[in-house]
């Protein structure tokens, strides 16, 4: 098969506007959640204040916070934020569709990128102000790498002798430069990419498992483990640094029951409408009977795709029994082997609709010249044994249905199909648009402190992480008392700043006769237990010296303001 580079062209970039176009949708919510704020804040920060944070905290994404330090001193708001993340969705979304094209053929790889495009998921962290987008688009990159190197490797390294190597040196010169080029570029990427965030360097097992099953020769392994090597190499320091972070997924929790069902689910489609097709598409692609698998050293769709999709959450699955490190979110570039696969499925169905066609017709044609040779008992037709006519099934080809070409009439089923999925899928991405769906919205707290508190006004923190969103949106706090902070959050090298100790903490509330506390929710239950000494004095010294008076409640935070009680009588 001949593939035309315009038809490519198209079939990755439909799919990047598309996902563009489908991200930008609502981009603007209106307020940032917790993690956003925590990228907006510390990308805001000087180099060496983002440095220093590093080394006690956030480590595992020190590089993309360094990534979006130029970004927002350009223009520091929320779409500023997201865009680098919607760029990536979409550059992801264009590397499917080129992968798809480049294993398939372009038709393919459009199905694939529009079915990435259109999954919430995807929509869901093109607008989310993290790294996760882009760790996504680093492995499809480096998927796509991955094939090309190989494919540069199948020539062989040129070595061996005689007057016709002499003539050949020039070509197996530039070869073997194209072929270290190859590999260095995938490791370069895979690098980047696990820098971002480290729990991509499961890609790694994923791209392994895919050599496996597609038979490479040896030279293509050794090629393949020096480019894992260096990229291991690069990533141990960071891996040291953040292993002495651990507190900070401590959060996290064993995988429950549903865990897979739900990554399942996010992964393919949440509505039943779209679940049930985009399963059977990929059993469809992993089904041998409708096409031979690939020769030795040869590259698929089911080869690369399915290591992609299965095996980096697995891995983190399994780990994650043991010590929970298991999110959602952390295995976002593993989605991108599954339209992948429904793609290459849809395309089986295609082809053995057509075999079925061309059959059909052909015992339809021996049919009618049966007919016409001997069942009228007459003298055969001059014109049939001239060949079929120029109007008549036949001329159109097996390329051909009723003046259509059955490649484009295909093609433009398959994108039917997939707008279809879109539209049963509206409600649920209008519904991820409303910033009700992020466990918080910091703009909404400022706002009402903004409207509740007075210049002078002192507040405390509980925990201090609740100063997350005084340091996201500065203005609903402006003339307020932080009553516990010591040195503010970029000056001290911390998230959220360094509290003064417990003795000065008790020394400070007793002047006051009124605080307002800024709580989460979980702080203000009895079963909190700080190990924090001053958090504990936050505790003690409101709970005995104070009554709330006023409350306003919030998805995610507490305002309550509280008066000193009145002394015994």
């Amino acid at each position: 098969m001949v593939v035309k580079r315009p038809q490519v062209a198209v079939a990755v970039l439909v799919p990047v506007l598309v996902m563009f176009g489908i991200g930008l949708w609502g981009i603007d919510r209106g307020g940032m959640w917790r993690d956003e704020a925590v990228t907006f804040q510390v990308a805001r920060r000087s180099l060496p204040q983002i440095w220093q944070l590093l080394h006690s905290v956030d480590a595992v994404h020190g590089l993309y916070y360094l990534l979006m330090h130029p970004v927002l001193a350009l223009h520091p708001g929320e779409v500023a934020l997201r865009l680098p993340s919607l760029c990536a969705a979409a550059a992801t979304a264009g590397l499917v569709a080129a992968l798809g094209a480049r294993l398939t053929r372009p038709r393919v790889g459009l199905w694939a990128g529009l079915l990435y495009a259109v999954t919430p998921m995807a929509g869901h962290f093109a607008q989310e102000g993290r790294s996760y987008a882009l760790v996504a688009a680093g492995v499809a990159a480096s998927t796509l790498l991955l094939a090309r190197a190989v494919t540069a490797d199948a020539g062989g390294d040129g070595t061996g002798g005689g007057d016709e190597d002499q003539e050949d040196a020039p070509v197996v010169r530039l070869a073997r430069h194209a072929r270290v080029v190859g590999w260095c570029a995938y490791g370069g990427v895979v690098a980047v990419t696990v820098l971002l965030h480290e729990f991509a360097v499961l890609i790694l097992l994923a791209h392994a498992a895919t050599l496996a099953l597609a038979r490479m020769p040896r030279r293509v392994w050794r090629d393949w483990a020096c480019a894992a090597g260096a990229v291991l190499l690069v990533l141990l320091p960071l891996a040291l640094v953040s292993s002495g972070q651990a507190e900070q997924v401590a959060w996290l929790r064993p995988p429950g029951g549903g865990t897979v069902e739900r990554l399942l689910r996010s992964f393919t489609g949440p509505t039943q409408l779209v679940l049930g097709p985009y399963l059977l598409l990929i059993a469809l692609a992993l089904r041998h009977p409708f096409t031979p698998p690939a020769r030795r050293g040869e590259l698929s769709v089911p080869t690369v795709a399915l290591p992609l999709l299965l095996l980096p959450p697995a891995a983190l699955i399994a780990v994650s029994r043991h010590w929970p490190l298991y999110d959602d979110r952390y295995v976002l570039y593993a989605l991108a082997g599954a339209p992948l696969l429904a793609a290459a499925g849809a395309e089986r169905l295609v082809l053995a609709a057509r075999r079925v066609g061309l059959a059909r017709r052909e015992a339809d044609g021996r049919m009618r010249d049966g007919l016409m040779r001997g069942g009228l008992g007459g003298a055969p037709d001059p014109a049939s044994d001239a060949g079929p006519g120029p109007g008549s099934d036949s001329d159109r080809g097996p390329g051909l249905v009723r003046g259509v070409r059955v490649p484009y009439a295909a093609t433009l089923a398959g994108v039917l199909a997939i707008t279809l999925a879109f539209v049963s899928q509206l409600p649920v991405l209008r519904e991820d648009r409303d910033p009700a769906r992020r466990p918080d919205n910091l703009a909404v707290v400022s706002a009402a402190a903004a409207q509740r508190m007075d210049p002078g006004d002192p507040v405390l923190f509980l925990p201090s992480l609740g100063r997350r969103s005084a340091l996201a949106y500065p203005k609903g706090f402006h003339g307020t008392r932080d009553i516990a902070l010591e040195e503010p959050a970029p000056v001290s090298g911390t998230l959220y700043g360094r509290e003064t100790g417990p003795d000065e903490l008790r020394r400070r509330l007793a002047g006051l006769d009124r605080v307002w506390v800024v709580a989460e929710p979980y702080a203000l239950k009895p079963a909190w237990d700080p190990s924090d000494p001053t958090e504990r004095v936050k505790l003690t010294v409101v709970g005995e010296e104070f009554v709330p008076r006023a409350e306003f409640v919030r998805k995610g935070s507490i305002l309550r303001l509280y008066v000193r009680r009145a002394p015994a009588m």
